[in-house]
């Protein structure tokens, strides 16, 4: 495009698996011409032709959609011509997510086939119901993941990563030689006169450290999700008696 061109920038997005060529002769160069022309009736100027030639539609890693994408985000033109919406993207959770973020980054989205455009009052119509959509995938995506992890922690299985005093092997919390210094740290605070900073400094942590790592409910056995606690599968370091007495004295401090 001539530096000094007024209009908008458009790039052409065109793939063609190898199936297609051998069934249906659907050629790249067909939907070339068609979306040159198409463009060109809309008042575009080409920016750049993106091809993928003998890809599959299955998932968004192909290398031209990848240039494509990346130089969408850097806002390298105005919009994107496609020829027909499988020809971008065969799953409709990709492409719902993938149109919602070209509104995010103002870029318009146009397929000849199927007669979407976004750039038409009836075209942002269309992008707000694919927003929506997109919402709606992204809620379901954080319910599903916040319920496994519920249902994990209902199981008994730990959320983060170990504390002090436990290593994971293979996704379970184990004791390790730590384990013992943290029980010590537990009947130190409770049978002296050592206070919260000195028994901090003594072990290296910081005395807000010292005092989370004295209300940790993990060295009882228990896991933690949502403020919502349950017996955990791991075994405790220290016994619920001498927790609660710690507990005590520390509401005293």
């Amino acid at each position: 495009m001539p530096e000094n061109s007024a209009k908008p920038l458009a790039a052409i997005y065109i793939r063609v698996s190898t199936q297609d060529q051998a069934q249906h002769g659907f050629s790249l160069d067909a939907q070339e011409d068609n979306l040159k022309n198409y463009a060109s009736a809309l008042g575009y100027e080409i920016f750049k032709i993106y091809r993928d030639e003998g890809k599959s539609a299955k998932d968004l890693k192909r290398p031209e959609m990848i240039n494509l994408l990346r130089d969408a985000e850097a806002r390298k033109f105005q919009a994107i011509f496609i020829y027909k919406l499988d020809r971008f993207s065969r799953s409709l959770k990709d492409l719902i997510l993938t149109i919602d973020k070209l509104k995010e980054w103002n870029i318009d989205f146009v397929s000849l086939q199927d007669k979407i455009e976004t750039a038409s009052a009836s075209g942002k119509l269309m992008f707000h119901i694919i927003s929506a959509f997109a919402e709606f995938e992204r809620n379901i995506i954080g319910d599903r993941t916040k319920f496994g992890m519920e249902r994990k922690a209902k199981e008994g299985g730990f959320i983060t990563k170990a504390p002090r005093g436990y290593k994971l092997v293979n996704k379970q919390l184990v004791p390790d030689q730590q384990a013992e210094t943290i029980k010590r740290i537990f009947e130190e605070f409770l049978n002296t006169d050592i206070s919260l900073t000195q028994l901090a400094k003594k072990h290296n942590l910081s005395t807000a450290g010292i005092k989370k790592l004295l209300q940790n409910t993990t060295y009882l056995g228990k896991v933690k999700f949502a403020d919502v606690e349950s017996q955990g599968s791991h075994p405790p370091i220290v016994g619920q008696e001498l927790f609660d007495k710690v507990k005590t004295k520390l509401e005293g401090v």
